[in-house]
């Protein structure tokens, strides 16, 4: 398995000022595959995207970046920020780029021509399931990305985001099962409702309401994996990562 840590985990940290660049070298040292950087954890963008790419090569990490937007409008045009963000991406040497599908339903071009101007054979396009009603349907996803496969746009795939189902209401198993075909990345974290009635992300992959180990028997084994929900030490997320081992 190929394990990566989404920033997200250190969210207290970042909050305090840690820069993603310590995070690097950080998720190396508790023995990560990876590292996925957030967008929104950026605060100088001039200096910290050649960092990582500087502190990902010296502990051989690879890195995945999330961008909270989406890749078609509201109405249906491609989002032009596209480019910027894979420019980003660039700089950092990633893998793998994040967004979420947005309005693909109005969208009413050409998918190869629209994406012409993307460095797609370099870094491989998600989406993920998020917690809106656009983006966050198992037939929002299915319909973009079977309509990219039959454009021949196949470095377009999807991320199998496990805790955004709970707040969508869709069932995690079977979505596991119709996304599976289109999955390379999966991001694991758990969900349940707090004392008050509210969804709220666990600390603990073990305690929700998603038996998480099922799910991955339903996706694709060699997908990278990711841990994504805030923890409150290393000793935490050392356990955590230890439950993706065995």
């Amino acid at each position: 398995m190929t394990l990566i840590l989404n920033t997200w985990i250190f969210e207290k940290d970042v909050q305090n000022g840690t820069s993603q660049v310590e995070l690097v070298k950080r998720a190396a040292r508790l023995g990560a595959d990876g590292i996925e950087v957030r967008r929104e954890y950026f605060t100088d963008f001039a200096n910290e995207l050649p960092a990582v790419a500087t502190a990902a090569r010296e502990n051989g990490l690879i890195v995945n970046y999330s961008v909270p937007d989406v890749v078609f409008e509201k109405d249906g045009s491609v989002n032009p920020k596209l480019t910027q963000y894979f420019a980003e991406g660039q700089t950092m040497g990633i893998s793998k780029i994040k967004f979420n599908t947005g309005n693909f339903n109005q969208f009413t071009g050409n998918l190869t021509d629209a994406f012409t101007s993307l460095p797609l054979a370099e870094i491989k396009m998600n989406v993920e399931n998020d917690q809106t009603p656009v983006s966050g349907t198992p037939d929002a996803i299915i319909n973009f990305l079977t309509v990219a496969r039959q454009a021949g746009l196949n470095s377009i795939g999807y991320v199998y985001d496990l805790g955004n189902w709970a707040f969508t209401g869709f069932d995690a198993v079977t979505a596991a099962r119709e996304l599976a075909p289109f999955c390379d990345y999966i991001h694991l974290k758990n969900s349940m409702l707090d004392p008050d009635g509210q969804m709220i992300t666990t600390a603990d992959l073990n305690r929700g309401m998603f038996n998480w180990q099922i799910i991955l028997n339903y996706l694709p084994k060699d997908a990278q994996v990711a841990l994504e929900f805030p923890m409150s030490s290393d000793e935490l997320i050392a356990q955590q990562m230890e439950l993706l081992k065995k």
